[in-house]
C-alpha cells in the first residue's frame, strides 16, 4: 500500500541532511575537550564545559522551537538553521581564548538545536503510523552513524593533523547538509488556525513542553548524562591506560551494531511493545559501562562498544518513538522537542558533572558508578513508563482508543 511506503526521495534526503549535522556535532564533541585543555590549557572541568556548552544551546534553542515551529514553518527553520550552522562552524577558525569558545560553542548548539528539532519533527509527517518504531529507528540512524564516524574521523584529525583541519572538515560537512536538504519537500503540519493561535499565545509550561512526553524524556536524562561519559572522555581515557588504537574504532564498532541491531529493535517495539525493548537496553547498558570501568585489552573495550549499541543506542531511537506515540498529533514538534531537550541535557550537564569527578574517582570509577546509576534507573523507567505499558497491554487489545498504538498489538 503507498500509505504504508516508508523509504521516500524526502525521507532519504532529510535523513543524510541530519546525518552531516551529526557528523559535525559528534566529530567535535570527541575532540573539543582535548583541544581546550592542549589549546587553552583548560582544566578537565571547564574542557568538559567547551564540549557541553554547545548541548545547552540547543536546549535554549530546542524549548523556543517546539513551541513556535508550526508558527514559523518547518522549512524556513530547517534552512536557516543549516545555514547558521555553517556560519558557528566558520567562527572556530577565529577563536583565541577559551571564553570566545564558549560563546561559538553556545551559538553553535543553538544552530543544532533548532536544525534536529526541525528535521525530527518533518519526519514524522512522513513515515507511515503503522511504522513508526521502525521509521523512527531509521531515521535515528542517521544521527547514530554520525555519533560512530564523527568520533573516529576525530580522534583520527587529532592524531595526524591540527585542529584546523578539523574545522575545516566540519565546514565541508555542513555545507553537504545544507546542499542535501534543499533536495528535500519539507512536509508543513496539517493543522488548525485555531491551534496554530493557541500555539502563539500563553508562556505556561504546556507551551514549551509536551506533558505526556515528559515521563519517557525524565528516564533519558539519567541515560543522556552515562552516554556522555563516553563521548566526551573516552579519548582521554584511551590515553590514560594506553589503548588508543583501539578507542579510534571503538564508535565504528558501535555503529555497525546498530546499524544491525535497528531495524530489528524498531520493529519490535511496534509489534511487542516498549518494555520488551526497553528493559533489555537498560541490561545491556549497564554490562557496556561496566566493562568500560575494567577494560584492560583493546577486546574488553570493542565489547563495551557492542554492548553500548545494543544498549543506549536502542534507547535513543524507541525512547524518540515513544514519546511521540504518546503525545497528540498537532503536539508532535513539542513532543519531539521535550525529548531532545531531556536527554541532551543530560548530555549537556554531563562533561561538566563527570568532569568534576575525574579528579577523585578517575575513569574506571566515573564508569563503574555510572553503570550502578544506569542500572537503578529501571526502577524510574518503571514507575514513569513501564508500569503504564504493563497494566494497559491487554486493554489495549481489546478497546479503541483515540490514536491506535500498534507498539502494544
Amino acid at each position: 500500500m503507498t500509505e504504508l511506503k516508508l523509504w521516500t526521495k524526502d525521507f532519504v534526503f532529510i535523513s543524510l541532511a541530519n546525518f552531516f549535522v551529526a557528523l559535525t556535532f559528534y566529530l567535535l564533541m570527541t575532540t573539543l575537550t582535548v583541544y581546550a585543555i592542549e589549546e587553552f590549557n583548560a582544566s578537565q572541568s571547564k574542557a568538559g564545559l567547551a564540549s557541553s556548552i554547545f548541548i545547552i544551546g540547543a536546549l535554549f534553542s530546542r524549548l523556543l522551537t517546539g513551541k513556535y515551529i508550526e508558527v514559523i514553518g518547518r522549512k524556513k527553520l530547517i534552512y536557516g538553521s543549516l545555514v547558521l550552522f555553517l556560519i558557528a562552524v566558520l567562527l572556530y577558525f577565529l577563536v583565541n581564548n577559551l571564553n570566545l569558545l564558549l560563546v561559538v560553542r553556545f551559538l553553535h548548539g543553538t544552530a543544532f538545536g533548532i536544525a534536529t528539532t526541525a528535521m525530527s519533527t518533518a519526519i514524522m509527517d512522513l513515515i507511515p503510523a503503522g511504522r513508526r518504531g521502525e521509521g523512527i529507528s531509521y531515521f535515528s540512524l542517521s544521527a547514530t552513524a554520525g555519533t560512530a564516524i564523527g568520533p573516529f574521523i576525530g580522534i583520527f584529525i587529532t592524531q595526524h593533523a591540527d585542529f584546523n583541519m578539523m574545522f575545516l572538515t566540519c565546514t565541508v560537512f555542513s555545507v553537504i547538509s545544507i546542499i542535501i536538504a534543499s533536495f528535500s519537500k519539507v512536509p508543513e503540519a496539517n493543522i488548525s488556525e485555531e491551534q496554530i493561535q493557541a500555539m502563539k499565545k500563553g508562556f505556561k509550561l504546556q507551551d514549551f513542553f509536551e506533558i505526556k512526553a515528559v515521563p519517557i524524556s525524565i528516564f533519558m536524562i539519567i541515560m543522556g548524562i552515562a552516554y556522555s561519559s563516553i563521548v566526551a572522555f573516552l579519548n582521554s581515557y584511551a590515553i590514560d591506560i594506553q589503548l588508543e588504537d583501539a578507542a579510534g574504532v571503538f564508535f565504528v564498532i558501535y555503529a555497525i551494531f546498530l546499524f544491525i541491531s535497528r531495524p530489528f529493535t524498531g520493529r519490535l517495539l511496534d509489534i511487542k511493545g516498549d518494555n520488551a525493548v526497553i528493559y533489555p537496553a537498560i541490561i545491556f547498558f549497564t554490562v557496556s559501562l561496566i566493562l568500560l570501568s575494567q577494560a584492560h585489552s583493546g577486546m574488553v573495550l570493542l565489547l563495551a562498544g557492542v554492548l553500548v549499541a545494543l544498549g543506549f543506542g536502542t534507547m535513543m531511537s524507541c525512547a524518540q518513538a515513544i514519546a511521540i506515540k504518546e503525545s497528540p498529533k498537532h503536539r508532535i514538534g513539542l513532543a519531539t522537542s521535550t525529548f531532545f531537550i531531556c536527554m541532551d541535557g543530560g548530555m549537556g550537564i554531563g562533561p561538566f558533572l563527570l568532569g568534576m569527578l575525574i579528579p577523585h574517582a578517575g575513569y574506571r570509577g566515573m564508569f563503574f558508578m555510572l553503570g550502578v546509576a544506569v542500572f537503578l534507573s529501571i526502577i524510574l523507567y518503571y514507575f514513569l513508563h513501564g508500569k503504564k505499558v504493563a497494566a494497559n497491554k491487554i486493554p489495549r487489545l481489546t478497546t479503541h482508543h483515540q490514536q491506535p498504538n500498534v507498539n502494544n498489538l
